[in-house]
């Protein structure tokens, strides 16, 4: 438990630091390239015929593929919009793998890897574009994905009953769902309230588009468990002690940053000012 403390600590005092704490964009950016590199190593080695004797350098390999070509997405804002694009379709076909496994895992194939260059790089550039939007931006997106989490973590446990899906996540409730999305809708409405000026009509859109910013942020959690499940492994990695690797912290925000960062463009281009 005090590994696990401590690797926290130092994962949100990095994080705050590139945050908030210097208006350049170099560190940020450098954690977000290193971010990509060290998930898409992680990912390579859950792909199929990686699991039982993983080939480190390409793996590796992989990984710096991924930094490298979230490193471009970054530099060409056109190229970021056209990867959101693509995951989020990615994300919704992913609706039907998750509902039908493990009677359906005809999508563990070799185009993971594709799929996985895609959602990882689509997810740092969209988790950027959202801080240079504000920092505070993106402490409101985090607030969405951990609302959502520890809204279903108590709730679920305290009142959980019907399974959300079994065979993919076991510990995971209908009743948890609820309840995370509950404590989403109060962290909404208190952003609302104190922060924003918006017409009725725009707070009830940017209502709409934070809480399926939280639905997909579940999404992507059961989607790298149900990967994860077919490859037979518990975690991603070991990079962070206590807390298994880089994936298994930032998989509901695969899902809900390229998301939350479509749902801001999308408003701007209708003249919501945010």
């Amino acid at each position: 438990m005090l590994e696990r403390i401590i690797t926290a600590l130092v994962l949100v005092a990095v994080v705050l630091s590139c945050m908030f704490a210097t208006t350049s964009q170099y560190p940020m950016l450098v954690l977000m390239i290193i971010a990509a590199g060290t998930a898409g190593y992680e990912w390579f080695k859950l792909m199929p015929s990686q699991t039982k004797q993983v080939n480190l350098i390409k793996a590796g390999s992989f990984g710096i593929l991924t930094a490298v070509f979230s490193g471009l997405a970054l530099y060409f804002s056109d190229l970021a919009l056209l990867l959101w694009s693509a995951s989020i379709l990615t994300w919704l076909f992913s609706i039907y793998w998750v509902k039908n496994f493990p009677e359906y895992d005809g999508w563990y194939n070799p185009s993971l890897n594709v799929i996985g260059l895609v959602l990882i790089s689509a997810a740092v550039t969209a988790i950027f574009e959202v801080w240079k939007t504000s920092p505070w931006w993106l402490m409101y997106l985090f607030l969405l994905v951990w609302g959502a989490d520890s809204g279903a973590y108590f709730i679920g446990r305290k009142f959980g009953k019907r399974k959300l899906a079994p065979d993919v996540s076991p510990n995971k409730s209908v009743e948890g769902l609820i309840g995370g999305i509950v404590t989403v809708i109060v962290v909404i409405i208190t952003v609302q309230f104190v922060y924003l000026n918006l017409s009725f009509a725009q707070n009830i859109l940017f209502l709409i588009l934070s809480i399926l910013t939280a639905f997909s942020s579940v999404l992507g959690d059961l989607f790298e468990s149900m990967i994860k499940r077919r490859a037979g492994v518990k975690d991603s990695g070991r990079v962070l002690p206590g807390h298994g690797g880089v994936l298994d912290r930032i998989d509901s925000l695969l899902a809900a940053a390229p998301v939350f960062a479509a749902a801001m463009y999308i408003l701007k281009l209708i003249g919501v000012d945010l």
